[in-house]
């Protein structure tokens, strides 16, 4: 199996299926549930490679940056009046 492939599938699926995810910690669990009932075949160590590498895709791309709390959005107050 072509793990660069599957990352790249995974990440580009990540909107839909870790849609409501809080945090890093909850993303990692639904990769590796998703991988483990998805592609059962893979061994450990290519699941944690993979795992590993939809999360530096992720974290590139901003997506933790977007979760609701995070500060992104957040508006600098203007000038304050006298």
């Amino acid at each position: 199996m072509n793990l660069s492939a599957l990352i790249d599938e995974i990440a580009a699926q990540a909107d839909d299926f870790l849609d409501g995810f809080t945090g890093r910690a909850d993303a990692r669990a639904g990769i590796q549930e998703l991988l483990t009932a998805q592609h059962n075949s893979l061994t450990e160590p290519e699941r944690k490679h993979v795992t590993d590498g939809v999360m530096s895709i992720l974290e590139d791309e901003g997506f933790f940056e977007k979760t609701p709390g995070s500060g992104a959005d957040e508006i600098e107050p203007g000038p304050s009046e006298e």
